[in-house]
């Protein structure tokens, strides 16, 4: 599993600098729109760039509104919906990328 994760970073390390930088997307807008002291432009772009290779658009839609309302992440992860669950394995392979690409601040 480690392994895997080291896998996937370097993965995004190669894929991150072959992504062009563009308008700011779901995630990094959440991200900047946030109260936390460690969110900005360059952290936040960093996510949504982990984001546009690990999430679709719907999730990363879905992910953005956790920013504003983190009790929403609690209910999708206690549901026992399989789809919820699906998500949630998707939206954590992201927060392991993110946090291992761009640091833990976020």
């Amino acid at each position: 599993m480690k392994k895997s994760l080291v896998t996937a970073a370097l993965a995004a390390a190669v894929l991150f600098t072959a992504v062009p930088m563009s308008s700011a997307g779901p995630i990094e807008s959440a991200c900047m729109r946030s109260d936390r002291k460690s969110a900005n432009r360059t952290l936040c772009g960093c996510i949504q760039q982990v984001a546009d290779m690990t999430l679709k658009g719907g999730d990363q839609r879905r992910a953005a509104k956790f920013f504003r309302d983190p009790d929403l992440a609690h209910t999708v992860w206690i549901s026992q919906k399989p789809a919820d669950d699906a998500f949630w394995d998707r939206y954590k392979q992201f927060g392991a990328m993110a946090e291992a690409y761009c640091g833990g601040g976020a």
